[in-house]
């Protein structure tokens, strides 16, 4: 159960990275775990998280063509940033936000939610060392992004 309860930690943060709605968020988490466990409880040979994100990138897809025209943030909620999880004594909200979307995401998956390389690669469809490269290219534009704003690294 302890297992459980980390993976619907993942899976929230993801679906909040991706939709700056903690309502939304919410219910697509939920409605994530409820469409596993209904397919895949009884599999043994299924890798829970790669399954979770994918589940879950699937409904977030539905939700944007469902809301199309609508503005999906509101004024009153807040926009989740990975960085204030990252580090708590360094402001790096700019270095990350200069970051395109799919990098904030790989780094998303990778440092903040533990996910392991192989279930990344899963996720996104890439093989291991594009992944590699990929993630070193993001953490270099990011190290580079804190340089400019003073920070030594």
């Amino acid at each position: 159960m302890d297992n459980i309860e980390k993976q619907y930690d993942k899976i929230y943060r993801y679906c909040y990275f991706k939709l700056h709605n903690r309502h939304t968020a919410e219910d697509i988490t939920q409605e994530t775990f409820l469409k596993y466990f209904d397919k895949y409880n009884d599999s043994e040979d299924i890798n829970m998280l790669p399954m979770l994100y994918t589940i879950a990138g699937n409904i977030i897809i539905s939700e944007y063509r469902k809301k199309k025209n609508e503005c999906t943030v509101r004024e009153d909620d807040a926009v989740y940033n990975p960085a204030e999880e990252w580090a708590e004594c360094i402001d790096i909200r700019t270095a990350v936000s200069a970051l395109s979307e799919d990098e904030q995401e790989l780094l998303l998956l990778r440092y903040a939610n533990d996910v392991p390389v192989a279930d990344i690669c899963k996720i996104i469809g890439i093989s291991r060392f594009a992944l590699y490269r990929r993630l070193n290219n993001t953490v270099k534009k990011l190290r580079s992004e804190l340089m400019k704003g003073g920070y030594e690294i």
